[in-house]
């Protein structure tokens, strides 16, 4: 937390579902306030193939590698949701001025792995790479995992077990010191490529549940059925403490947080610990809105929880010092499908918030909703990007998809709490010069607090 402010970053920037027939590329953004080109995208790195749909990204080294001289953390992972395809970014020869290192093709991972659709990467102490899918070539549900050589970025084969692969795939994490890895569920690439259809939550094409993994071993241990309440768990987070033996998951579809836990007994449980209601609502396409949390991450001193509601359109911090019971301390409205002057009018709020105004910084109204989240490392500064995944942008906020994402930057009060916009801060990608485009995942070259795992 005491390390170097950060002064660039790195975001995956998608023209896939815009009109626009150019390829996805890696923007580095200057985030340094004393510097001259402040605010501005200064590279933009395009891929060498249409409509991959890049998403998240990890690295080649982390915190995990900690103690083995010959490992620098120089190579951005890449992942492309769609395509499956991993693009291998040099950031270490320019920082400023990223290239690409060698593309992992798909068909590798096809009939090395029988997976496909890759999303997240974590480096791991041994040094090889791991993503987690979320389908098989087919377009299944399939949760498995692939090992990546961490020097030749070769597909090695699979993390799990020969048919141990969960039922559907997203985000993971692991703690080395408990012998545990946790996974989550998205749902079916197939359903979920083009949007989102409520009908298939029902017919079992979206998951909800979370599983617990040895290791070690890569057996899977537990399935914790989170129930309707947890339908469509995401983003997975331990606390960064490796003695921990808790974190949260955010789930989407009905805005609930849980805590995952070790029990006396040695297995693993889940408890609900935050809710946030779905609000009664006319002009939308269902009678209920949620708020979708979409991105949740833990501040490097496992004092603040903060998530977004990319639908309600706000960004919630809480005080987790009490594990169980997390407690709003900041929260702060960002564009959103509730907007006052918007077609959607709330009748019934159980929280009792008014509609909130639209948000305008420096002149642009913020499209779409608060999305992925990064934290500065001192924890007084909050990332934020508003596209989700262009798929659902497209079906959610057709105007965002049309006039591009914007980065924002949230001032937060790390000592009691609280949350507001940085009115000096705006990276507004409708701007873009190959045209308006969908920015998503936040990643700084030092890593960050949902990249490094500590051992």
């Amino acid at each position: 937390m005491k390390g170097r402010r950060e002064q660039i970053v790195y975001l995956p920037c998608i023209y896939r579902n815009t009109d626009i027939m150019k390829p996805d590329y890696l923007a580095t953004v200057d985030v340094d306030p004393e510097s001259s080109t402040f605010t501005q995208v200064i590279h933009r790195l395009p891929m060498p193939n249409l409509r991959d749909e890049l998403h998240h990204s990890g690295w080649n080294a982390c915190s995990s590698c900690f103690g083995d001289a010959s490992k620098t953390r120089n190579r951005l992972i890449l992942p492309s949701l769609i395509s499956s395809r991993v693009y291998v970014v040099d950031v270490g020869t320019d920082p400023r001025a990223p290239q690409i290192h060698k593309v992992v093709e798909p068909v590798d991972m096809f009939w090395k792995c029988d997976l496909a659709n890759p999303h997240t990467s974590h480096c791991l102490g041994n040094g090889q790479i791991m993503i987690s899918c979320i389908g098989d070539p087919s377009g299944n549900g399939k949760g498995g995992f692939v090992l990546l050589d961490g020097e030749t970025f070769e597909v090695i084969g699979n993390w799990e077990h020969p048919g141990e692969a969960a039922p559907f795939g997203y985000d993971f994490w692991y703690q080395p010191r408990h012998n545990v890895m946790i996974s989550t569920e998205w749902g079916a690439p197939k359903a979920l490529a083009n949007g989102f259809n409520p009908a298939h939550v029902k017919e079992g094409l979206y998951g909800r549940s979370i599983h617990v993994w040895d290791w070690t071993t890569h057996r899977k241990l537990q399935t914790l059925d989170l129930g309707e309440e947890g339908a469509i768990p995401l983003e997975i987070r331990f606390l960064h403490d490796p003695d921990a033996t808790e974190g949260y998951v955010g789930c989407a579809l009905r805005s609930i947080v849980f805590r995952f836990y070790k029990t006396p007994k040695g297995d693993w449980a889940a408890e609900k610990v935050i809710s946030v209601p779905s609000k009664k609502v006319e002009g939308w396409v269902l009678p209920e809105m949620p708020g979708l949390i979409t991105d949740i991450l833990i501040s490097l001193d496992d004092r603040y929880l903060f998530f977004s509601n990319w639908l309600h359109g706000d960004i919630r911090q809480y005080d987790i010092t009490d594990r169980r019971n997390p407690r709003l301390v900041g929260q702060v409205f960002l564009g959103g499908s509730i907007v006052s002057d918007g077609s959607v009018r709330v009748l019934e709020d159980p929280e009792n918030q008014p509609q909130p105004r639209p948000r305008i910084i420096q002149g642009r109204r913020v499209p779409g909703g608060p999305q992925m989240l990064q934290l500065s490392l001192d924890g007084r500064r909050l990332y934020v990007t508003t596209s989700l995944y262009s798929g659902w942008d497209k079906q959610f906020y057709p105007d965002m998809a049309k006039e591009g994402s914007v980065m924002m930057q949230i001032d937060v009060d790390s000592v009691d709490g609280g949350l507001s916009v940085n009115e000096d801060f705006l990276v507004d990608f409708g701007k873009e010069p190959g045209g308006p485009s969908l920015a998503h995942e936040l990643r700084y070259p030092g890593g960050d607090c949902t990249s490094d795992i500590w051992l």
